[in-house]
């Protein structure tokens, strides 16, 4: 699919993105600016932004988490101030988010509920209860534990480039630098993870990709003026 980040970038699909992280609120990025103050830098630097993404010239700033050590090994991921992603780069990647949704979502398994417009946990139940009633006893709980620490970010890159073909889209994504992961043990430690833009698009690729498997086994930007 070609063209999609002009369909990113279209003035509706931006205001749609602002409206739901303003009313997801959370706090504000590592550039401090908060959701009540973001109106105002958007009039003031969004067309320098809008042009840094078209240019791909556009780069996500850091988010930074703690982790402390736990007694049994494991590491607790700790907030701080700065801990989520700038409310720029939230709007980006809801914008992001809601063109490939249409895309994606349709591919996924009738058995998947989590994380989906139009789908819920009383959907979910509603199914387990009607397999229950078809006979079938016994329940798998499977979990991917640490997902985001252990992915291969190419290979997800690469299920994508499957279905997009702009890659201009598929740089955006590509180029988020995401959360900075700091060791209180060792403050000077940094390590650069994938964040935030991963969250709405790599999944998406993902999932498309082994619902697929399962199910095989089991049987140019607008001119119209911004308005924040």
């Amino acid at each position: 699919m070609n063209n999609l980040l002009e369909a990113v970038l279209a003035s509706d699909n931006l205001v749609r993105a602002w409206e739901r992280v303003k009313s997801n609120q959370g706090a504000p990025g590592i550039d401090g600016v908060t959701i009540e103050d973001w109106p105002a830098y958007a009039r003031a630097h969004w067309p320098t932004l809008r042009q840094q993404i078209n240019d791909g010239r556009y780069w996500p700033q850091a988010v930074r988490r703690v982790e402390n050590p736990k007694a049994d090994g494991g590491k607790r991921l700790l907030g701080v101030v700065g801990n989520e992603p700038t409310v720029t780069d939230r709007v980006v990647q809801q914008a992001i988010a809601q063109v490939l949704t249409p895309i994606f979502d349709p591919t996924f398994s009738d058995s998947s509920f989590g994380f989906r417009p139009g789908r819920n946990a009383h959907q979910a139940i509603r199914q387990v209860q009607a397999t229950v009633k078809d006979g079938r006893r016994i329940a798998v709980d499977l979990d991917l534990a640490k997902f985001f620490d252990t992915v291969n970010h190419d290979v997800l890159m690469g299920l994508l480039r499957r279905t997009i073909a702009d890659e201009r889209l598929l740089a955006l994504i590509g180029c988020a630098p995401g959360c900075w992961s700091v060791s209180t043990s060792n403050p000077a430690t940094w390590a650069p993870r994938k964040a935030g833009l991963c969250r709405h698009c790599w999944p998406t690729s993902c999932c498309t990709h082994s619902t697929a498997s399962w199910n095989a086994e089991d049987t140019a930007s607008r001119a119209t003026p911004m308005t924040w």
